[in-house]
């Protein structure tokens, strides 16, 4: 392909993108697992049980996801205070190890001076 053509192609490109996204059709709804097709039935009572077992599950799936999160968040929770109690080991040892620098550079500069 020669250079001069290259912007062309490009401009193409992002003109036909979009439009093919446009035009393509709708994806398929995801099923999920554990629910069941309720609009199959066609006895009233059955449709409602069918529709109260979704709604059991779905309460069970979002109560599970609350315990999975929490554990998540504590354990994010004990590692952040694992990383601060590092931190300030870490920012202690700076200021120890500063401390015997400025001690070390005033012995030095008392030797230096009585020569």
């Amino acid at each position: 392909m020669t250079p001069h053509l290259r912007p062309t192609m490009m401009g193409f490109s992002l003109l036909i993108g979009p439009l093919l996204t446009a035009f393509s059709p709708p994806a398929a709804a995801q099923d999920i697992r554990g629910l069941e097709v309720c609009t199959a039935e066609k006895q009233m009572e059955r449709r409602t049980g069918c529709l109260q077992a979704n709604v059991e599950f779905l309460q069970q799936t979002i109560a599970k996801l609350a315990r999975e999160t929490q554990d998540k968040i504590a354990s994010a929770g004990r590692d952040l205070a694992a990383a601060r109690a590092e931190i300030a080991a870490l920012k202690a040892t700076i200021v120890k190890l500063d401390s015997e620098l400025t001690q070390l550079k005033a012995a030095k500069a008392g030797a230096g001076g009585a020569k």
